[in-house]
């Protein structure tokens, strides 16, 4: 038994020592066939490389796109010098003919004497030396009794025209005035029943300016005296409803500046 075993382990030993020479032969057998291989193929691209004809061909540039002209600007328009108007003509007014102005109708003034004289001078009694119309105090002073009415000359004037007036301003006074203001209707102030009473008096002067229309004109009352606050009351309260006549000045009528006293007297 132990001579058929030891023949079976020495038969293996052989074989596997056989199969692995075998082996190894192949291994080394296949491993030159694929370096020859490799070798094969190498020497083959290198001679195609080296047989190939290599031309190189210039590439052209494109072309830049042609720039656009803008077209220049069109010429500006010049206008036409405009014609330059011509001069107005202007016609000279026609002057109205001035006639002198006639003298105011008044009276005289007879101015005093510069120096006195020492001698009686000769008089003739058979010719009018003055006229006694020319002294009647009515009307305008320095004018004339046959002065015309609104008459802007002098007593030596000749002339028959009234004439132009010069423009005055703000109402005119008393002296200024042909036909002063005059009072003609409305209630009198109304007496004060406390001060009435007690017996008091008193007297308010009062200032205003009576227009065309004959009435008190509004914001010119201003009271220039007055003895109790009460009678100055009751006269800026009447004032409004008086009716006047208007000043004239040659006919027409004009603003006068009046100064009037209001009395308030109890009769007994």
């Amino acid at each position: 038994m132990r001579l058929l075993e030891s023949t079976k382990s020495e038969r293996k030993r052989g074989r596997s020592a056989g199969g692995t020479i075998f082996s190894i032969i192949l291994h080394v057998a296949v491993i030159f066939l694929a370096v020859f291989a490799t070798a094969r193929a190498g020497t083959k691209s290198r001679e195609r490389v080296k047989a190939e004809n290599v031309k190189f061909v210039e590439v052209k540039k494109a072309e830049p796109p042609p720039v656009k002209k803008e077209p220049p600007p069109p010429p500006k328009k010049v206008d036409a010098p405009k014609p330059k108007p011509k001069a107005p003509v202007v016609k000279a007014p026609v002057l109205p003919k001035v006639e002198a102005p006639a003298p105011p109708q008044g009276f005289k003034v007879l101015p005093p004497p510069v120096t006195v004289p020492t001698n009686l001078p000769s008089i003739d009694l058979s010719k009018a030396i003055t006229n006694e119309n020319d002294f009647s105090g009515k009307g305008v002073a320095g004018g004339s009794a046959n002065g015309v009415k609104g008459g802007t000359g002098d007593e030596n004037s000749k002339g028959k025209e009234a004439g132009a007036t010069e423009e005055h301003h703000g109402p005119y006074m008393e002296f200024q005035v042909e036909k002063p203001v005059t009072r003609i209707g409305g209630a009198a102030p109304v007496y004060p029943p406390m001060l009435k009473d007690n017996g008091v008096e008193g007297e308010v002067v009062v200032q205003f300016v009576v227009n065309e229309n004959g009435r008190a004109e509004p914001g010119t009352i201003k009271i220039l005296n007055s003895s109790n606050s009460a009678f100055t009351a009751a006269v800026k309260e009447a004032l409004p409803g008086m009716k006047f006549s208007a000043a004239q000045i040659g006919g027409k009528k004009v603003q006068q500046l009046v100064q009037m006293p209001f009395q308030f007297h109890i009769s007994r």
